[in-house]
């Protein structure tokens, strides 16, 4: 489904989604427009999603990351995903197989903040936390 080039185009955009598509051409040989065209089939095939941005969190104010994973009390999830995606803290929620139910990733200003977080997660189900003491990797 996707050659060489593509793969290498898509690193490219990985590393800096704002890349012209003269730039992206001329590393790896093809015309702006051939690369234009790779983008708009991997889009049509949705291997591409959308463009995004990262922000650091720790210069909005938010230098602690939390991960969280969620013990449901109950069979009805609907109600703990609806106040997952409205809270704009947690930056990801997995449902995952294993020990847990959800993994959260959340980004909070301070302890405080991870608190008030951890204590409405309890309405829901019960919770076991990692603190991030800092990045290795990130994409």
């Amino acid at each position: 489904m996707l050659d060489k080039t593509d793969w290498e185009i898509l690193q490219c955009l990985q590393n800096n989604s704002r890349m012209q598509w003269q730039e992206i051409g001329k590393l790896v040989h093809l015309t702006g427009q051939a690369v234009a065209a790779r983008i708009r089939r991997m889009q049509d095939l949705e291997i591409i999603e959308s463009f995004t941005i990262t922000l650091n969190q720790e210069k909005l104010g938010k230098p602690l990351i939390a991960f969280i994973t969620v013990f449901m009390k109950t069979t009805n999830h609907s109600l703990f995903q609806d106040f997952v995606i409205n809270r704009e803290e947690v930056l990801e929620a997995h449902k995952i197989s294993g020990e847990g139910c959800y993994l959260l990733k959340a980004v909070l200003a301070n302890q405080q903040h991870l608190s008030a977080l951890l204590d409405e997660i309890l309405l829901h189900g019960n919770y076991r936390i990692n603190l991030s003491i800092s990045d290795i990797k990130k994409k």
